[in-house]
């Protein structure tokens, strides 16, 4: 799993192009633009959400999960829930934000397996709920190879 952190769009769109093998023409006719922008498109770091939609249906690959796995993991929830705008402000859909992909329980786990963090520092850092990575821990069969811990 790439770092999101250091989230690179054009690099990832590129590395998509590539496992599906796409024909270059294809793509071309099929965002109506020439080989020259997409090539800028693979070198930049951000793009148009209308752009990106049309990348994720002909990729059929959700590239704004990405955004969203950057959020669950980057953005403290605090800053949610201090937010002026509160459910009840709004007109817009509202999503709940800890719903965790296998791919980020992955993640998280090896990172503890591999000893690159420790439980503490994935509860801090992730602000993934202890409850909750004991839950995963379980589920994986790990708890017995982790101290408890103690905060």
């Amino acid at each position: 799993m790439q770092h999101l952190k250091d989230i690179h769009m054009g690099s990832l769109i590129r590395q998509r192009v590539i496992e599906c093998e796409l024909d270059i023409l294809r793509i071309c006719n099929f965002l109506k633009c020439d080989e020259k922008a997409i090539d800028e498109m693979y070198v930049s770091s951000s793009l148009d959400c209308d752009l990106l939609l049309q990348w994720s249906k002909l990729l059929e690959y959700d590239f704004f999960r990405i955004y969203s796995q950057h959020l669950i993991f980057y953005a403290p929830q605090a800053s949610f829930k201090n937010n002026t705008s509160t459910s009840a402000n709004t007109a817009l859909p509202q999503f709940r934000k800890n719903i965790y992909t296998k791919e980020m329980i992955d993640f998280i786990i090896d990172l503890i397996q591999t000893n690159r963090k420790t439980k503490i520092q994935v509860i801090r850092e992730y602000k993934i709920p202890k409850t909750t990575l004991y839950k995963w821990m379980n589920k994986y069969n790990l708890s017995e190879n982790f101290e408890k811990v103690n905060s």
